[in-house]
């Protein structure tokens, strides 16, 4: 199964242990599915996690580990197609890389936004309770 996590869910995983982002921040650390990336997720992962908000509920260590993990763990996509669906413009590579990757799901916490959508190419648009369930 390949999957594209947003990043509200992988800094949603290390603020919060428990609940659902947490679950499916595990089920990808113990090999339950492939876990797509790109560059553009990787600069909005380190950008969000320097936000002062954020940076004083996640220790650097932490921080640091979770883009490591993703960069050597997580398979990159590269090149990404021109996507212009979502509310949020900013949101649009998420689009891409489900497309670019074939995924299967793309898990996202973004109510207002790609929620609205049940699906983008191959990829089904899920929370990240949906997404946990398949594995409890």
């Amino acid at each position: 199964m390949r999957v594209v996590l947003d990043t509200n869910i992988l800094v949603s995983a290390l603020m919060v242990q428990t609940g659902h982002p947490a679950a499916v921040y595990r089920a990808w650390q113990e090999g339950y599915f492939a876990l797509l990336t790109c560059a553009e997720q990787l600069d909005e992962l380190r950008a969000t996690l320097r936000k002062p908000a954020i940076a004083e509920r996640i220790k650097p260590y932490n921080a640091g580990r979770l883009v490591n993990e993703m960069k050597g763990l997580a398979e990159d996509v590269g090149v990404l197609p021109r996507v212009r669906r979502s509310p949020d413009p900013t949101d649009d590579f998420l689009l891409a890389l489900s497309e670019a990757g074939k995924a299967d799901y793309l898990v996202t916490g973004d109510k207002g936004g790609l929620l609205t959508f049940a699906r983008h190419h191959s990829a089904r648009i899920v929370s990240a309770r949906e997404f946990a369930e398949l594995f409890a």
